[in-house]
């Protein structure tokens, strides 16, 4: 190539790179954070960086199943600003750290602040806010493992508390107890270091590094209201209209880890430019999906994506070092090591979107997973800052790391991986009597007294992943043994009322048997997990057809299926659950065991009852508010369900890299894959009234089963829908 060429190339490229940051910029604007903030969602409007270890932001509450992230829109105060948060989960932990900037005088702690939600505001990377009685403007950002602060105070006498003690917490009695030991030192004059064993929804070590950019002049502790911990005013020297940043980074490791993530990620003080870098992250990885429709389409969709990078939370120190969860010190020499696996939500759809979008971060959690597994003798269930918490049934990092190999996702080991699944199918461990599973072929609810149906449904799916990841190494026992179990859901078929249904070990059918109660193990006991057996009965995602087949083909089956969305009752009968909502007669668009149901009308026959539905879901459940939600976001798979869905296809079979089409909500998406190649999801025609599709086509080729692929996704190509009324 010759000079004038290679800078004509040169020149093009830099047009296309400016060009792509600023459309990548564009998608920004379109994210609402507080979408879902507000009654059951439970999403935080925290800083964040994407899949990062810290998210400083506020927390309003406590105590409170609303305030499992520590914050709800409708609050007009804060009690201060904590560190790290979960987003969209059904139970409480962390927000450790709190932070609270004042003016005035120390005789007013606690030192809550109520403040105007017009000067509340947020977007990816950065939360910003005036507190009204504590007369201080408060800005935040971080970097992936460091949290920043700046506080400009608007009055004299300003200071800094932090409350050592306080994190969310179940109770007031559980946040009393949550500190069983401490350790805070200030090494020099701006300096402190600290330690914390925490026990909570798990029981984790704290390690952490305070940094002011002003010398703290006293520190004055005050007297001791609850727990062990204490509570400390800073001051500053500082007067009025002057500003105070701080740094705060967080380490499962020690006290000098949590210090060199500072030196290695944040050695200024440039506020502006840690947000910007934050922002140029979230721009890359949000522009990697381009979408034509209204602003509202926009919104959601986009903040669906920004739900979805959120977490899992990558928990080790800039040196690669992490705390696993037998609480030894490890080292990845890639740097990763997941922690937030919520995941008996995540594997029906967040974690199929990111093999999608990020097949290199799910390589780092499938590795992190098998890790887990080596340390603990199974793999992860539900994991908080890499310990496990038991949380949920099945053992669902299994559909995960085998939707990962059969993908041939880069940098997995198959047979290592092969060999933890095993072990963690066959050997007991809590919350998994392998035992009674096989001798019953199912597990009787009077050996395994809370959830047996929805266990043996759960656990048969994971059975049929290992049995495709056993086809795939040639090991013919290992597959003809899990493809056998995971069978299982034929024994709890009860033919008279054509659901799934307890059964003790005798084989006795469970008696009396109400098909509409809730059941839940922590509240209400019962066969079911957040459900009842209208909800539960189609979760057979491994073998639709036979489940068609067990109900009688088709007809019946769609039938049957229809009286799910008509079937309404009163409380009296069903019992009530915070988890179960977004409903549509039985089904629970607010819950995950629903997310799959909509789609098997059109693998049944029906397509055009599948569009309907899910029209009627966004219509209800995906609004651009705080109160948009139906349910809990659940670490993303509420805004995975969205995304696949707008887009016209969802993964039934997680594991099986096939989706089935359903029916296009927004007019155009575009993604520019990670091999380079672009996808396109076109939907002609699509308005209010031609919600059907009429014919849908692959690089111009009819789809005639109903179905595309992974592979045909990861080639490149344009899905073209024709929509009709």
């Amino acid at each position: 190539m010759n000079h004038s060429a290679k800078s004509l190339a040169i020149a093009a490229l830099i047009v296309v790179s400016v060009a792509f940051r600023s459309v990548a910029e564009n998608h920004l604007h379109f994210i609402d954070v507080f979408i879902g903030s507000a009654t059951v969602g439970h999403t935080t409007p925290a800083a964040a960086y994407p899949f990062g270890m810290v998210q400083p932001g506020p927390q309003t509450g406590n105590f409170n199943w609303k305030y499992t992230c520590g914050y709800t829109f409708t609050d007009n105060s804060i009690l201060g600003f904590t560190q790290d948060k979960l987003s969209g989960t059904g139970c409480s932990d962390l927000n450790d750290l709190l932070m609270m900037p004042f003016c005035g005088p120390d005789a007013r702690a606690p030192y809550s602040s109520s403040f105007s939600k017009d000067t509340e505001v947020a977007h990816p990377g950065y939360y910003g806010v005036t507190l009204r009685q504590n007369r201080v403007k408060v800005d935040m950002t971080c970097s992936q493992r460091v949290a920043l602060h700046r506080y400009q105070f608007l009055d004299d006498n300003p200071g800094v508390y932090i409350d050592y003690q306080t994190g969310q917490s179940f109770t007031e009695g559980s946040l009393r107890s949550r500190i069983k030991e401490y350790e805070i030192m200030q090494i020099n004059d701006s300096t402190i270091l600290g330690y914390e064993n925490i026990q909570m929804w798990v029981t984790r070590r704290l390690y952490f590094a305070i940094r002011f950019s002003s010398p703290i002049v006293s520190a004055d502790t005050l007297p001791q209201i609850t727990g062990i911990a204490p509570r400390i005013v800073y001051r500053f020297g500082l007067s009025k209209g002057q500003t105070l940043l701080t740094k705060v980074s967080l380490s499962s490791v020690s006290e000098l880890s949590a210090l060199a993530n500072i030196d290695h990620e944040m050695p200024h003080w440039n506020f502006d430019a840690v947000l910007s870098q934050n922002r140029a992250t979230w721009a890359r990885l949000l522009g990697a999906i381009t979408v034509e429709g209204s602003d509202e389409q926009k919104a959601n969709f986009y903040t669906s994506l920004y739900h979805l990078f959120f977490q899992p939370n990558n928990i080790c120190d800039a040196d690669g070092r992490f705390r696993g969860p037998t609480d030894k010190v490890d080292f990845s020499a890639g740097k990763c090591y997941y922690s937030t696996l919520s995941l008996w939500d995540t594997f029906r759809a967040a974690q199929p979107l990111l093999s999608i979008l990020n097949p290199d971060v799910v390589s780092g959690i499938v590795n992190t997973m098998l890790t887990h597994c080596e340390a603990m003798g199974f793999l992860p269930i539900w994991t908080v800052w890499g310990q496990e918490n038991y949380c949920m049934i099945g053992n669902h990092a299994v559909p995960v790391i085998v939707d990962a190999c059969l993908r041939n996702l880069p940098g997995i080991d198959h047979e290592r991986a092969f060999r933890e699944i095993k072990k963690t199918l066959t050997t007991s461990h809590r919350g998994s009597n392998w035992e009674a599973y096989d001798k019953y072929g199912y597990f009787p609810f009077d050996i395994i007294t809370t959830e047996s149906v929805s266990k043996t449904l759960e656990c048969g799916y994971d059975d049929y992943c290992a049995a495709l990841l056993a086809h795939k190494l040639g090991k013919t026992d290992d597959e003809k043994f899990f493809l056998s179990r995971s069978r299982y859901f034929r024994n709890l078929f009860d033919p008279e009322s054509g659901l799934m249904r307890g059964k003790d070990s005798s084989g006795n059918w469970r008696t009396p048997f109400s098909s509409l109660a809730l059941s839940h193990s922590e509240k209400t006991g019962g066969d079911y997990t957040e459900g009842n057996a209208w909800q539960y009965s189609w979760h057979v995602l491994q073998d639709i057809p036979g489940l068609i087949r067990l109900m009688g083909g088709n007809s019946k089956f769609t039938a049957r299926l229809d009286s799910l969305f008509f079937l309404n009752a009163a409380s009296a009968e069903t019992g009530t659950l915070s988890d179960v909502t977004g409903l549509i007669g039985q089904y629970a668009h607010g819950n995950e065991p629903s997310h799959h149901v909509i789609y098997l009308f059109a693998m049944a026959g029906k397509p055009r009852r599948t569009a309907e539905l899910i029209r009627e879901v966004f219509d209800r459940f995906y609004h651009p508010r705080p109160d948009g939600l139906c349910g809990n976001d659940d670490c993303g798979q509420m805004s995975a369900w969205y995304i696949f869905s707008a887009m016209g296809f969802y993964p039934v079979n997680p594991a099986a890299g096939e989706y089935v089409l359903g029916a296009p909500q927004i007019p155009k998406v575009t993604i520019t894959l990670p091999n380079g190649k672009r996808f396109t999801v076109i939907a002609k025609n699509l308005s209010e009234t031609c919600k059907y599709v009429k014919k849908a086509t692959l690089n111009g080729k009819k789809i005639k089963n109903g179905t595309i692929t992974y592979s045909d996704i990861m080639a490149g190509g344009t899905l073209e829908f024709t929509m009709c009324e």
